[in-house]
């Protein structure tokens, strides 16, 4: 084995860890999108807190679009709630949307986003429309019937309201009730509005 010379040993070794840094990565925007918005989080900033280049988040996440949507709660969790069977889909969405508000980070990035609305509502109109076409074509594979997409629509739009009502301006029995009353309540909903019955 060549020994280290003092120029070589004193270089510091390149660690490839490609999953290490998508995760910091996605620590890091979701703490930029939480503080800032959407509209006033960059792709710089947030590569600074990881203390990585511009390129290499660019590599994992190509636009800011694609890092908002894999930091924050929504289509990659409603996705996982899918599989299953069929009668326990609506706990199951209740679980995992609850779970995802109460415990997680990435629920401050959504919420910054529904309060950035109104200074920003194309930027807020075009990640809302995004995340719904990429949990719609989940829903799909079990939703039935010619007005899926609509059920599929007010489920969006409820827990958003959930969302609003509970973590946004937080008021009244909502904002108050236990994580688990809330998973009840949730799964009757969910299940009037996919299904119709209770």
């Amino acid at each position: 084995m060549k020994p280290e010379t003092p120029a070589t040993a004193s270089k510091p070794r390149r660690v490839r860890a490609p999953e290490a840094h998508r995760a910091a990565i996605l620590a890091a925007a979701r703490s930029v999108f939480a503080e800032r918005g959407y509209a006033k989080a960059t792709i710089r900033e947030i590569a600074q807190r990881v203390g990585v280049t511009h390129g290499l988040v660019a590599m994992h996440f190509p636009t800011k679009e694609c890092l908002f949507l894999a930091a924050v709660p929504g289509a990659q969790d409603l996705s996982v709630a899918v599989p299953g069977a069929l009668d326990g889909l609506p706990e199951r969405i209740a679980r995992m949307y609850v779970a995802s508000m109460e415990t997680s980070d990435q629920a401050e990035a959504l919420i910054a986003l529904i309060r950035g609305v109104a200074a920003d509502h194309d930027a807020a109109s075009a990640l809302m429309k995004a995340m719904r076409d990429k949990t719609f074509g989940t829903f799909q594979t079990v939703l039935r019937g010619p007005d899926a997409e609509r059920r599929f629509d007010l489920l969006g739009a409820h827990l958003i309201g959930v969302t609003f009502s509970r973590y946004v301006v937080p008021a009244g029995p909502l904002a108050s009730m236990p994580p688990d009353e809330l998973i009840e309540h949730l799964t009757a909903s969910v299940t009037v509005i996919l299904f119709g019955t209770r």
